[in-house]
């Protein structure tokens, strides 16, 4: 990122930090969905905006870290959090890994609509599962959180600092770590698309055919950013389950591979930050409308419809200096 940039970022996140401390318990909670919809946005992107490759189907591997995470935990509550997580992850790209092989066969609307034909397929066999193994329609329901003893400590140390009560806190210490689980996905995705694969990556979305003259293996490219991205969202998808206690069928549908399709264009592709920011805004705009109309999905897309026509490059590109005026600046010198 740009130094600028760079310090527009940090500075969200020092804002985000500092929300346990003055917000309500609501508007934390609300914040917890919003950076874990965040994970999923910015995962979403590696594929769309740096690859060219949009998928249809992404909400598969965030059900399958969902399931995954509730799987480990009501099998051995034991376990702790990072095998939760590591476990969530490794289920989405094992799961990403066929998907993909196959998926990456064709482009354009037909990848588009194989990677959804992909997803409804787990979906129906996730709904009409046996009970005893994914709960049926119902899905897995009374996953605890496993301790967060680390966070824990430095969360108490930092409001015993601020002269507040510890017991104030309790409820607090998972959304430190959803933060702390988004700047690490976004520092992983800043730099996977600023190293030589990602720059590769985007060459191929730009020209597959001169990068394979070039002697690029451009499909196993692909294919690795599609593992990638699978994996990602599958630890959206094991914080989703931790955070809300259950998973359930209704995750790998399609209308949440679209929500978070919505999330990354209105915020702007090819930039990470701006589908989280799409993310916030699209999950809190679909929370207000949904408390004051039923046909909230009615509304929701007709702001995604003003968004394509006049605000294409999404809200990213409002900080962005217009081409035209570049290209003058350049005549100038």
């Amino acid at each position: 990122m740009r130094p600028a940039r760079l310090g527009l970022v940090a500075a969200a996140f020092l804002a985000l930090g500092s929300l346990t401390f003055w917000a309500p318990t609501f508007w934390v909670s609300i914040a917890t969905q919003a950076l874990i919809f965040a994970i999923f946005a910015m995962s979403l992107d590696l594929l769309l905006g740096y690859g060219g490759m949009p998928s249809f189907g992404h909400a598969a591997f965030y059900g399958a870290g969902a399931f995954a995470a509730a799987f480990a935990y009501l099998h051995n509550q034991s376990i702790g959090l990072f095998p939760i997580l590591g476990l969530a992850v490794l289920a989405a790209a094992v799961l990403a890994a066929p998907i993909g092989a196959l998926a990456l066969r064709v482009r354009g609307i037909y990848f588009l609509m194989l990677t959804l034909a992909f997803a409804q397929m787990i979906w129906g066999y996730v709904l009409q599962a046996p009970r005893e193994v994914l709960g049926g329609s119902d899905g897995l329901i009374g996953v605890g959180r496993p301790p967060l003893d680390i966070l824990e400590n430095l969360d108490a140390a930092l409001w015993q600092l601020a002269g507040v009560s510890l017991r104030a806190i309790g409820s607090r210490h998972f959304y430190n770590l959803v933060l702390i689980a988004t700047a690490f996905s976004l520092a992983l995705l800043a730099l996977l698309v600023s190293s030589p694969f990602g720059r590769t990556l985007e060459g191929i979305r730009e020209n597959e055919h001169r990068m394979r003259a070039l002697g690029v293996p451009t499909y196993r490219y692909r294919l690795a950013a599609f593992i990638v991205a699978g994996a990602v969202a599958g630890l959206a998808g094991a914080l989703a389950t931790l955070f809300n206690g259950f998973a359930n069928a209704g995750e790998l549908y399609w209308t949440n591979s679209g929500l978070v399709l919505v999330a990354a264009i209105v915020g702007g592709t090819r930039s990470l930050v701006g589908p989280a920011i799409g993310a916030f805004l699209v999950l809190i705009v679909q929370d207000a409308l949904s408390s004051y109309s039923q046909r909230w999905p009615l509304l929701l897309g007709g702001i995604f419809i003003a968004f394509v026509l006049f605000l294409p490059g999404g809200l990213v590109s409002l900080g962005r200096r217009p081409a035209w005026t570049r290209a003058a600046l350049l005549q100038r010198r």
